[in-house]
């Protein structure tokens, strides 16, 4: 038995928030797996045709994704992750939002991947919670502990 072999991307979402909304605004649209992988199967469509989407779809997959911090995980295969990372980076926006996507990590296994996520998971929200300050309320420490849990948790 051959097992799959896989990469799995660390990616941030950040907004363009000089173009459509004001600086303080809240986040225009919710970063769901949804929005997050029919963007990378808009992109890879456009940039390299329907065998290219046919041959990324076998392993192609969000994993994670935290709606407070913008940070996700994309599995993709080791044949195909290039492809998919260049679809993401050209990834221009989500439902009608300019976004641009920034690679945190790129790693062969799980293990390292959610070591990596957790790292960047738990610096970003010390980031969110000091410009957040009095928004920053106790059900969002709930929520980014349930995502930390959900890190913990991943498998293959």
């Amino acid at each position: 038995m051959v097992a799959f072999k896989n990469r799995y991307m660390v990616m941030e979402v950040l907004f363009d928030r000089s173009r459509d909304f004001g600086k303080d605004a809240e986040d225009p649209v919710v970063i769901s797996k949804y929005n997050i992988e029919s963007a990378i199967k808009d992109s890879i469509r456009a940039n390299f045709g329907e065998c290219g989407l046919a041959s990324s779809l076998r392993s192609l997959q969000v994993k994670y994704v935290n709606k407070l911090t913008k940070v996700c995980i994309v599995r993709a295969s080791r044949d195909e992750y290039q492809k998919v990372w260049c679809s993401i980076t050209l990834v221009r926006s989500i439902a009608n939002y300019p976004v641009v996507f920034n690679l945190l990590d790129l790693s062969g296994s799980i293990r390292a991947c959610k070591n990596a996520a957790l790292k960047c998971e738990e610096v970003k929200f010390e980031h969110y919670k000091l410009l957040a300050g009095a928004r920053c309320t106790p059900q969002n420490n709930v929520e980014m502990q349930k995502c930390l849990d959900t890190i913990k948790n991943l498998e293959s």
